[in-house]
């Protein structure tokens, strides 16, 4: 995975002024889109979009410093106005086109990536791979935006907002693995945007037939093979460790990837005051 989204980079970087189809680029060098967008995410710390965004904006700069007509320029790089790219080039540089023109500067230039593996050989990551048949997620959704680091307040204030008894409710009809209460993600946005909504379902699984009470939502999930990474420490921050351990250790090291789908995950054991847990993260994938 390393090498294909070293590639990518180049191939990015040849078309700077062109329309880039990220999906189409994966597919040509053997995966798919939707995995190499969730592993530059994770592993470069901005979606794949941004980067393009603020590499076209880094070139850009150098023929703003010239004479070369604005709108000109815009069009180059893929916007249809000068309004729209001034807004495109303050956000990466913080100033507008025509101060860099009249000062030069300050600018805040993206630099070429260059992904690499360190292998540290200190640890195994706590994993196994599992095939199962369709089921289904029951329980209750909503929209929130994603939050990469810390706990979600948006996420806190769902699963508040359920009664004692619902949550005794939900776990009385967890009826399939990942068993117990669960923190499903489903609808994430394939870049993995911070700040981007996605479907946040506390709930349960339960058999692909199992009956529903008309009050619950439902996510149901095709059959397939999921991988499973185990975390113990402080909450959530050993959780989100080891998502970010799965891109850059796991997942360039074994021959899965991502498919679409949701990530789930459930709570084995936690301290009283939930600052520390035993969770499991579970992901959906196949055969790179």
């Amino acid at each position: 995975m390393i090498e294909i989204l070293n590639r990518l980079v180049d191939e990015i970087e040849d078309r700077l002024v062109e329309e880039i189809d990220i999906d189409a680029l994966a597919i040509s060098m053997g995966t798919t889109g939707y995995h190499a967008r969730r592993m530059f995410s994770a592993l470069a710390g901005m979606p794949i979009s941004e980067y393009v965004r603020r590499r076209r904006m880094t070139v850009a700069a150098s023929d703003v410093i010239g004479d070369e007509d604005l709108l000109t320029i815009a069009v180059r790089f893929g916007y249809g106005s000068v309004e729209a790219f001034g807004r495109a080039f303050r956000s990466v540089h913080s100033v507008s086109h025509g101060d860099v023109r009249r000062d030069g500067g300050p600018l805040r230039p993206q630099p070429t990536l260059r992904f690499r593996l360190t292998v540290e050989g200190s640890s195994a990551m706590d994993a196994r791979i599992i095939e199962r048949p369709a089921f289904r997620l029951i329980g209750h959704a909503a929209r929130v935006p994603l939050i990469h680091r810390g706990a979600n307040p948006h996420i806190q204030r769902h699963i508040a907002s359920l009664p004692p008894a619902e949550h005794e409710r939900l776990k009385a009809l967890s009826g399939a693995d990942p068993r117990g209460l669960l923190q499903v993600s489903a609808d994430v946005d394939s870049d993995y945007a911070e700040g981007s909504e996605l479907t946040y379902l506390h709930g349960v699984a339960v058999e692909a037939d199992a009956a529903v009470a008309a009050d619950l939502d439902v996510i149901d999930v095709p059959a397939g093979a999921w991988v499973v990474f185990r975390s113990s420490g402080p909450y959530p921050r050993a959780l989100q460790e080891t998502y970010a351990a799965s891109a850059a250790e796991w997942f360039p090291s074994n021959p899965w990837r991502l498919r679409e789908g949701p990530s789930i995950v459930a709570i084995l054991d936690r301290a009283e005051d939930f600052r520390t847990a035993t969770s499991e993260l579970w992901f959906p994938i196949e055969r790179a």
